[in-house]
């Protein structure tokens, strides 16, 4: 029997202490570029998007390619990008941390749409709200005091 495939994972993770750093004018080029880095994997980036402190990225796994070594993989391309062509005027840095939530081919649709439709969504729903309620969704236990760094201002 030859083997098949079908990993669908719904990547979500946002910005250092969850700023307001992805700018409209280059989010794009940013999720193209994740998406050309993933290629390079043998996996396909279904759709991406998110707004100013977080991105959502919907994707095809090989089955060789470890889900926690590819996000691993895509912030530290991703940020580095982000550095060298000096899209911020601070140091760019992901928060360390991510959720991947499995998807069934038939939700695929669903997700698209979600993640297409994340300017509208987050006029009503902070980050930090849909993260936890993305959590409880898939029955991930956790404590809502460590899910997020805290930015410590003295």
């Amino acid at each position: 029997m030859s083997s098949h495939h079908g990993i669908l994972v719904h990547g979500v993770f946002s910005t250092k202490y969850r700023k307001s750093l992805l700018h409209n004018d280059w989010r794009d080029d940013l999720c193209g570029y994740i998406g050309g880095t993933i290629k390079d994997h043998k996996a396909v980036l279904l759709k991406s998007g998110g707004i100013e402190d977080h991105v959502h990225l919907f994707i095809r796994f090989h089955p060789t390619f470890a889900i926690a070594s590819a996000i691993q993989l895509l912030k530290a391309n991703s940020s580095k990008w982000v550095n060298d062509n000096r899209k911020t005027k601070q140091k760019f840095l992901w928060q360390s941390g991510y959720g991947a939530f499995s998807v069934s081919q038939s939700k695929a649709d669903a997700v698209k749409q979600y993640i297409a439709n994340q300017r509208e969504h987050h006029r009503k729903m902070t980050f930090h709200d849909e993260y936890l309620a993305m959590l409880q969704k898939h029955g991930i236990d956790f404590d809502p005091k460590y899910v997020f760094e805290q930015e410590i201002v003295a």
